[in-house]
């Protein structure tokens, strides 16, 4: 157990073993939340049952989201580091720091509660825009689960106040484990609650899940000293301050949030299993932004900021370039993996029990187009730290809540156009061989959802490139490096399926794995060959990465609303 804690609480040595150390931690998250989507769509499956389910998920995570990101962790380190001096002891929180909290969750728990309440009650009207497609019993049972599941921001929102604890003693393998018990909640909710009590079953599982994601950060916190209260004596000055450095962060999250709300309102319009369909998608395609993207991102962000504190233009510069270079070398191959390969693993995933083969079509090719901004979503969360860094939070803020606003209009100009065009639709369904498939307009949403992310980054890209690269075109080298490798990777993997299918079949959970893998095996293994005939930097640091023990790497965590 020493020798875990020792490794754990190592300080990483440079970015790339610091990201590295990042994203392979988060893979064995994502990896349960494969197991929770799996389960999901082999008990339940795409319908007007599961799409009732996922969009009364959505009010009760955009309330956490928003509330939460107003004390999320990154902003409230600084505030109680500042009163830590007085600490008796380096594992224990003082008393100042302890006063602080207390009045943030005093002020926090106030009004999440109120907050949380007052939806409680309005939900019967909100219902009409969040899922207006739904006739009213749908709407109904939309209203009764999210109120069932009102309950899990408060209890998540509370878990993200006691991480700061667990995160600043470098307790992260139990601010880790968080992330691991809500899923199993999910989990729980699905294979045990489910077949008593229907999808109100998933539900509790929800609830289930933030109570243990809240339990265990609030065990760990009381252990170092931290028992917070219930306070009157509240300096407002000091929640001044905190909500001055955390609304511009929320209310870029917040945007995001909104517009996959209504995104899901209008999916409700379309035909039953839509908003199913959008949903699996979409959870496949964060996978490699949270991996490669956020990992990149949280683990170059102090970097940025030292620097930039410094006035050291240089090695901002080389930060901000190694960074963006390391997330193209990777995502770009992701994304014609992603595509080329797009039945492969929705089958693998998903392909159970209820998931239907025509359900596997429509996720495979929404999971397509969601891929082409893979690289645009990495690159944002990069690109936004860059100006979070310099203390330059409006740019943002504006570039986001623009995007996310062109995102929904586009939403509702493409689904016109699908519906009214037949050219277009046949274009579309033809690219992606769903002509037979009834609710091919689903794809339209995740369409729109790539151009309005593609557009965001190229903002950001700009801005960046102005403000601070002093107009270096920092990036192209790799970007076409990258991307013609990727070429060979697509094509390669594309050949190898199309021999490996008759001999595997596509009957199978086996025959379709082994068809995924040793197509994407062969096809990583010819981009690796012509990277190193190009002399690839990333590739080269790569490697050299991989000779050193960066599994002792510090584990630097992203915030859990980010997650």
């Amino acid at each position: 157990m020493n020798k875990i804690l020792r490794i754990i609480n190592k300080e990483f040595g440079n970015l790339g073993q610091a990201a590295l150390m990042l994203g392979l931690f988060n893979l064995l998250s994502q990896v349960l939340g494969l197991f929770r989507d799996r389960s999901i769509a082999h008990f339940i499956g795409p319908g007007v049952e599961l799409d009732a389910y996922y969009s009364a998920f959505r009010i009760p995570d955009f309330i956490f989201v928003t509330i939460s990101s107003l004390v999320s962790i990154t902003v409230i380190i600084p505030f109680v580091l500042e009163r830590m001096k007085n600490s008796e002891g380096d594992n224990k929180v003082s008393k100042e720091a302890t006063d602080f909290i207390s009045q943030i969750f005093t002020v926090f728990l106030v009004t999440i509660v109120a907050i949380s309440i007052i939806i409680f009650i309005l939900l019967p009207y909100i219902v009409h825009f969040t899922a207006g497609g739904f006739n009213p019993e749908m709407q109904h049972q939309v209203v009764l689960l999210s109120r069932i599941m009102l309950l899990s921001p408060i209890l998540l929102g509370l878990s993200n106040l006691f991480g700061t604890i667990t995160q600043l003693f470098h307790r992260f393998f139990v601010y880790s484990l968080s992330p691991i018990f809500y899923n199993f909640g999910i989990i729980f909710g699905v294979i045990c609650l489910y077949p008593k009590f229907g999808i109100s079953g998933v539900a509790i599982g929800v609830v289930l899940g933030a109570f243990a994601h809240f339990l265990i950060q609030a065990i760990a916190a009381r252990m170092l000293g931290f028992s917070p209260r219930l306070t009157r004596k509240i300096d407002f000055s000091n929640i001044k301050k905190v909500l001055k450095t955390s609304l511009p962060r929320t209310l870029g999250l917040s945007a995001n949030s909104m517009a996959l709300i209504i995104i899901v309102s209008f999916a409700s319009f379309l035909t039953a299993g839509s908003i199913s369909i959008f949903t699996f998608a979409n959870n496949l395609q964060t996978i490699p932004q949270g991996l490669i993207g956020i990992s990149y991102a949280v683990a170059a962000f102090p970097l940025l900021a030292r620097a930039y504190a410094s006035e050291n233009k240089s090695e901002f510069k080389k930060h901000l370039r190694t960074s963006a270079r390391a997330i193209i070398f990777w995502t770009l191959p992701i994304t014609v993996l992603f595509i080329v390969l797009r039945a492969q693993i929705v089958r693998v995933v998903l392909g159970t029990g209820s998931f239907s083969w025509e359900s596997t079509r429509l996720v495979a090719a929404s999971l397509a187009l969601f891929s082409l901004s893979i690289l645009a979503q990495s690159m944002i969360s990069l690109l936004s730290r860059a100006y979070y860094a310099t203390g330059e939070t409006k740019r943002p803020l504006i570039i986001n809540v623009t995007c996310s606003g062109f995102i929904i209009l586009l939403s509702y100009i493409l689904i016109h156009i699908f519906n009214n065009f037949p050219f277009f639709r046949y274009f579309i369904e033809s690219m992606f061989k769903v002509t037979d498939i009834p609710g091919t307009a689903i794809l339209m949403l995740p369409l729109a959802y790539s151009l309005g992310t593609i557009l965001n980054f190229v903002l950001h890209w700009v801005s960046v490139r102005k403000d601070f690269m002093e107009g270096e075109t920092f990036i192209f080298k790799s970007f076409f490096q990258s991307l013609g490798a990727s070429f060979f990777i697509g094509g390669s993997a594309y050949i190898t399926l199309y021999i490996l299918s008759p001999i595997f079949g596509t009957t199978t959970f086996v025959g379709v794995l082994l068809q995924g893998f040793l197509s994407g095996l062969v096809g990583i293994i010819v981009g690796g060959f012509v990277l190193y005939l190009l002399k690839n930097e990333e590739l080269q640091e790569l490697i050299q990465t991989l000779k050193t023990k960066f599994w002792k790497a510090e584990r630097i965590l992203p915030s859990q609303e980010e997650l």
